[in-house]
């Protein structure tokens, strides 16, 4: 019988892209098996069409197994699959005692949150600062499973590729375009590289390159990308909250340069082999900065503060404001020749 081995995954989009690599690893050390990933709602796109999965079973920690009775049919379903192996890359202690009441009889995770008895392979947590990528394959490291690989994987359709030409094509960008996509949102203000410094660089793209400007994200970021079309001379395309994840990849997949903030699609664009300037202000590029095989530049300017730094209220802002409009330039020219 072929093994059953369940992967607890992350929470959010970037950190399951950085799960993409150990998600490989165990598919490839066990091709016969049948693989299924526990994943919040958010970050089921990122792993959709996923060809190492076999299932994804969603967990709606928030809503429908927020109750101990829903948390009791998420372990009955568990159970019911007679999963031999799990791997549990979430650090917390619920997913931990989740997993072990499903009855699973190999659960190798990290240490963490004093969940060490519901785990029969405690892996001790790195002592020195780790890129996440790395920081969950040492778990596949620690069980035996080589990991030769740290390049991130997402998975589309031509359709989703069909669907980004046409989106294009209604704003006149046709296929002989060249889409400079910028991505300027990000899940907290002081990751976010200012309005006014994405507006200018926009401008110079257009002037040095005859660029058409794409500005991407989901629809929480329309007004953000408002302000920035205020902010320009020329006219850009604004696609926020137009397309879901794939649609995002395909248009990412599809742009001759991507400018991004710390947040998932800038991952999701090394993924798609896109061109790709990271932008990198209070967090670490060694911790959450690309990785793995791609063509990216990360910027992160050296300021006195700490980094990372998770000051979510910070008004200040100068570590971004840091990165000028020429650096990026300068490296967008760099990456263009």
């Amino acid at each position: 019988m072929a093994k059953k081995i369940l992967i607890v995954n992350v929470n959010w989009v970037g950190d399951v892209i950085f799960s993409t690599p150990f998600i490989r690893a165990v598919g490839e050390a066990n091709p016969d098996a049948y693989i299924a990933c526990l994943l919040h709602p958010r970050c089921v796109e990122v792993l959709e069409g996923n060809p190492r999965l076999n299932e994804i079973i969603v967990y709606y920690e928030e809503t429908r197994h927020k109750t101990l009775l829903g948390k009791l049919k998420l372990i009955a379903y568990l159970r019911a699959k007679r999963f031999d192996t799990a791997f549990i890359l979430h650090r917390s202690f619920t997913k931990a005692l989740l997993v072990f009441l499903s009855g699973i009889r190999e659960r190798i995770g990290y240490a963490t949150k004093n969940r060490t008895l519901f785990l029969t392979k405690a892996v001790e947590e790195p002592t020195e600062e780790t890129h996440k990528v790395e920081y969950f394959l040492n778990i596949a490291r620690v069980a035996g499973i080589p990991a030769r690989d740290a390049s991130y994987e997402f998975f589309i359709q031509d359709s989703d590729r069909r669907f980004i030409r046409d989106l294009l094509a209604k704003s006149g960008l046709g296929d002989e375009a060249f889409v400079v996509v910028i991505c300027p949102g990000g899940n907290w203000n002081p990751k976010r590289w200012p309005r006014e410094s994405f507006a200018r660089l926009s401008d110079a793209l257009i002037e040095k390159f005859g660029a058409r400007i794409v500005i991407s994200g989901a629809i929480k970021d329309v007004q953000l990308a408002d302000e920035i079309k205020r902010l320009m001379k020329n006219e850009p395309v604004i696609t926020c909250g137009r397309t879901n994840l794939k649609g995002l990849a395909a248009l990412l997949e599809r742009a001759n340069l991507v400018v991004a903030n710390d947040t998932g699609p800038m991952h999701i664009a090394v993924a798609m082999k896109a061109k790709v300037i990271a932008l990198f202000g209070p967090t670490s590029p060694r911790i959450t900065g690309p990785y793995g095989r791609g063509n990216y530049k990360v910027i992160s300017p050296n300021v006195s503060c700490d980094i990372p730094c998770y000051d979510f209220s910070c008004d200040d802002n100068r570590c971004m404001a840091a990165i000028s409009v020429e650096d990026v330039l300068r490296e967008a020219q760099t990456m263009l020749r």
